[in-house]
């Protein structure tokens, strides 16, 4: 279907990330982040696709926020799970690389996902709180849990993450 066909459309823009891949290999994985929280680094494009952005860092805790609409539904009607497990995956591997030396960054290796209810497209403002169990040398592991505005659980995540050499 071509989008002059289309009833709605969905356009988006994003920064050019070669800054902040570059920043990546010279700042500690907490510096990194709030670089990119603060604006001074532009945002990955995947999370400008999600409408979604960085609220809190702490070591080891970093808090997400997003907003889905009617672009991110399935078939059903129903915001599409892969918009949550991203936010779940974006905020897990954030939390562990908040923990992270310079030279170092976190690889999801795997992501399990646990929902609890339906996301409609009207929630509003989501919130995913993404905190580290575990950084070792060779592998992170963190627990995320996804809420929106009320405190209502939408679903909770864990991973295990590689911690590799940039």
């Amino acid at each position: 279907m071509n989008v002059e066909d289309a009833a709605h459309s969905h356009t988006f823009a994003w920064r050019d990330p070669a800054a902040t891949i570059a920043a990546s290999r010279e700042r500690s994985g907490i510096d990194l982040l709030r670089a990119i929280a603060s604006g001074e680094l532009p945002t990955p494009s995947m999370l400008v696709l999600l409408d979604a952005g960085i609220e809190s860092i702490e070591p080891g805790r970093v808090v997400f926020t997003a907003t889905p609409s009617a672009a991110h539904l399935n078939p059903m009607g129903i915001v599409h799970g892969g918009y949550a497990s991203t936010l779940f995956d974006s905020a897990l591997g954030c939390s562990i690389t908040s923990k992270l030396a310079v030279g170092f960054g976190a690889v999801t290796l795997d992501l399990h996902v646990r929902f609890t209810r339906a996301l409609r497209a009207d929630v509003g403002m989501l919130r995913c709180v993404g905190e580290v169990v575990h950084v070792g040398r060779t592998v992170g592991t963190a627990e995320a849990k996804l809420y929106d505005a009320s405190g209502k659980l939408y679903g909770h995540a864990s991973t295990s993450c590689a911690i590799v050499a940039l």
